[in-house]
């Protein structure tokens, strides 16, 4: 374990009394610093001391996206701005972006954060580790840069493209652990074996993040680059990667509970669910400086486990998140994540683990389309090996589905390859 043991194995008692007293200082600086937390306070008749409990904290009203955008540049700041050392933001493609500030104790405690879900994952200052995040405004490249140098692993701060350059690194550099969204991972892997040189590749460790990850997805990356894949969890409302992540069990991603307090609700609702049942993961932060947050809607879907690890840890752990309420498609009245059309694909061998899906309307009728590639563009010409896959592709995904789709298998390499977050909807109805 990382430095700070007592932290990741306090007995439950103890540390809901630490988040109790870290949550009552959170919520009085939000009310009176941030205008926005003392509205909606006022106009939900709360006061401050009317927190006594972390089961009160449900009569706090929700933070959402809007709050940061509606604020934006700095008005989620609840420090003078002479004392933010950093900002990040999002990447604002459909409005103005969400803008974070780090205070010094912000750096130290997102560090401290990382490095505790790298340690616990097997990461260690022997490690050669290759960043192929993003470096920017966006919070993952950096997020885990700074962890890996506070464990002393070293650094090949390489950014993300220039694929071919990635893969000679790795190859001449020996990188051990590789920093990169799944979908880029794959694209990694791929572009190894083209060259010819993925048994010459040492990387063991993948520290995956900034996307979902399926199952089968991390199967797939595993065999094409022979490491062990884990996740990470965070998004830079809350404080970027360091929120969650794997131990070597894999059997949940733990959460750094000291400094972050997590809800389930039901997303339609916004009641509070019971313990072990699915839903929206909403965040408190209890330590941040710079930006506080009080019960921020993640949107994204998981359940929380409060059961013990066997790796010794007694943080609550989240399953991995099976999609977002707001990626969520609904097609014909049948709700639809991108991820369960993953989980088919990425299980039948004659077609590439990259995919697109194109929803339309047509005669008042949602339609959906999947597009896979193959693996072996001959296959195109042979007609009744074609409509055998497509056909049993789309019996796959009806029984997971309910729903029928029209699947089109393209030709190998079509589709586009992406070096960050994938974008793999295409929604025409919204056009």
């Amino acid at each position: 374990m990382f430095f700070d043991k007592n932290a990741e194995t306090m007995p439950r008692r103890e540390l809901q009394a630490l988040q109790l007293e870290r949550l009552k200082k959170t919520i009085s600086v939000c009310y009176d610093r941030l205008p926005l937390y003392k509205k909606k306070f006022d106009d939900a008749g709360l006061k401050p001391d009317m927190i006594s409990s972390l089961s009160d904290l449900k009569n706090i009203p929700f933070t959402v996206k809007e709050d940061f955008r509606d604020n934006y540049p700095f008005g989620m700041f609840a420090v003078p701005m002479k004392k933010i050392l950093r900002l990040h933001a999002s990447s604002g493609t459909t409005g103005k972006p969400t803008v974070v500030g780090y205070t010094r104790g912000d750096l130290e405690m997102w560090s401290d954060c990382v490095a505790r879900l790298i340690v616990a994952v097997g990461a260690s200052d022997e490690d050669i580790a290759q960043v192929a995040f993003g470096y920017g405004l966006f919070t993952g490249a950096l997020g885990l840069h700074y962890a890996l140098e506070k464990i002393g692993a070293a650094i090949i701060p390489m950014s993300s493209g220039n694929t071919e350059k990635q893969v000679m690194l790795m190859q001449d550099f020996g990188t051990t652990t590789l920093i990169s969204t799944p979908s880029y991972a794959l694209y990694i892997g791929e572009v190894a074996k083209e060259l010819g040189v993925s048994n010459d590749l040492k990387v063991r460790l993948g520290l995956f993040g900034s996307e979902g990850c399926t199952e089968e997805m991390r199967t797939q990356i595993e065999k094409t680059l022979n490491l062990f894949a884990t996740d990470n969890y965070g998004m830079s409302e809350i404080l970027g990667p360091g929120v969650s992540g794997e131990c070597k069990l894999r059997r949940g991603l733990h959460f750094n509970e000291d400094h972050f307090l997590p809800e389930i609700i039901n997303p339609e609702t916004g009641e509070v669910l019971p313990e072990g049942e699915k839903g929206e993961l909403v965040i408190t932060t209890l330590t941040k400086e710079g930006l506080p947050v009080l019960r921020y809607r993640t949107r994204d879907i998981t359940r929380l486990n409060y059961d013990k690890c066997e790796c010794g840890r007694t943080t609550v752990r989240m399953d991995k998140t099976t999609g977002r309420s707001d990626d969520m498609l609904k097609i014909r009245g049948v709700n639809v994540f991108p991820s369960q059309i993953e989980s088919v694909i990425m299980t039948i061998e004659q077609v590439a683990p990259y995919y697109e899906l194109v929803v339309d309307r047509e005669n008042a009728q949602d339609t959906l389309e999947v597009k896979v590639e193959l693996t072996d563009g001959s296959v195109l010409g042979i007609f009744a090996d074609i409509d055998a896959l497509r056909a049993r592709i789309k019996h796959s995904l009806k029984t997971v589905l309910g729903l029928e789709t029209k699947v089109s298998l393209v030709e190998p390499k079509s589709l586009e390859r992406h070096v960050g977050k994938a974008k793999r909807v295409i929604d025409k109805r919204k056009k």
